[in-house]
């Protein structure tokens, strides 16, 4: 968990990263998101949809495994954060800790 904490810390120091439930699941819906990240404690439904939009356009959802405060605290935000989109990588290796995608086959 070491690893993932620090490559998000790192996509929102190099990258570009976006917070809120309604940012996230535009960037869900229009696949601008690279990877997005849910804490442990995002409401279901908010988490839930998400996964449906991220699905739909492949993007991977990383499961942070922590509660909102402790997200808010990584990503260096003075509040809680259930959910964040990374926009841009930046120097982060944070798509190593993507769920790799579901083949069809």
């Amino acid at each position: 968990m070491a690893d993932l904490a620090k490559s998000i810390r790192m996509s929102v120091e190099s990258g570009k990263v976006i917070f809120g439930s309604r940012q996230v699941v535009k960037a869900a819906l229009d696949g601008a998101a690279k990877a997005i990240v849910l804490s442990s404690t995002a409401p279901g439904s908010l988490a839930a949809d998400i996964r449906h939009y991220a699905k739909l356009s492949g993007v991977p959802v990383i499961n942070f495994g922590k509660p909102s405060k402790e997200l808010g605290a990584i990503c260096g935000v003075p509040y809680l954060v259930s959910a964040a989109a990374v926009l841009q990588v930046g120097n982060s290796d944070i798509m190593s800790c993507a769920p790799k995608p579901e083949s069809n086959s």
